[in-house]
């Protein structure tokens, strides 16, 4: 076991569109804020996370499909971003074929984990990693190597019958080789209070999720949506508005959330 072990922390959905990558980013934007170092791991084929934080697709000599691979995170893979204390390993579409180059290798999905524990990692108090809309073998790993998980819930209907099948999924990762594996959170997103669908979604949700589900809510909010098309975070891009509010405000509540 490595010393100052960073706490390890998936963001996954299997639905796609549910804010799961601009939580990412403005969440460990917001953690660097509050003085963590923070690396990410894009294990998302389009590579949104990694164009959100300003890299260029075409100078994206390593990927985390070298992590996968190589069984291990060499410094040459991690690229500096804009923001302090923020480095990113992204991705590019070679990743999309993961299920298939994958299929015949042992432990496969414990590829991940094995990469992360054989790697120096230290520098950083938290990795997070950017998981794909689908229950494919790069969520499978990203939970299999995880400490814990958020899930974003977008504020609308059917979000919470696609809830439980990653529940599911979840109980089965801790019988497969994570028993270990907490969720931190549920976090709503995209949320309108003057939209009674999304006043209802969240009634739903602490209802039946309770504690799980967090005080925060991320609301509909144009910045949001305008900063990673100038290869921003919303923190960065509009440092003052509800969405970046928001994010810290979440920071917060699960940097105080019982480890």
């Amino acid at each position: 076991m490595q010393k100052n072990k960073p706490k390890i922390i998936a963001f996954a959905n299997q639905k796609g569109g549910v804010g799961k990558t601009t939580t990412t980013l403005n969440l460990a934007a917001a953690f660097c804020e509050r003085g963590r170092k923070v690396l990410i791991l894009d294990l998302d084929p389009q590579g949104n996370a990694s164009t959100g934080l300003g890299s260029v697709a075409e100078d994206r000599e390593f990927t985390t499909y070298d992590v996968l691979s190589g069984g291990l995170i060499e410094d040459q893979f991690i690229i500096k971003t804009d923001v302090e204390n923020l480095h990113i390993i992204p991705s590019t579409v070679d990743l999309s074929s993961a299920d298939i180059e994958f299929a015949a290798t042992k432990d496969r999905s414990k590829l991940l984990e094995r990469a992360i524990n054989n790697s120096d990692v230290t520098f950083y108090d938290y990795i997070f990693f950017d998981c794909p809309p689908s229950l494919s073998v790069l969520t499978v790993n990203a939970l299999i190597a995880a400490d814990s998980l958020v899930i974003p819930l977008q504020s609308e209907f059917y979000a919470l019958e696609g809830l439980s099948q990653l529940l599911l999924s979840v109980r089965e990762i801790r019988s497969a080789g994570n028993p270990d594996l907490r969720i931190d959170g549920i976090v709503l997103t995209m949320f309108d209070s003057r939209n009674g669908l999304s006043l209802q979604v969240e009634d739903d949700a602490r209802k039946n999720l309770g504690e799980l589900v967090f005080k925060t809510v991320i609301p509909r909010n144009v910045r949001v949506s305008e900063a990673p098309s100038f290869s921003k975070t919303v923190l960065s891009y509009d440092t003052k508005s509800k969405g970046a509010a928001a994010y810290r405000a979440l920071a917060e509540e699960l940097l105080l959330r019982p480890k």
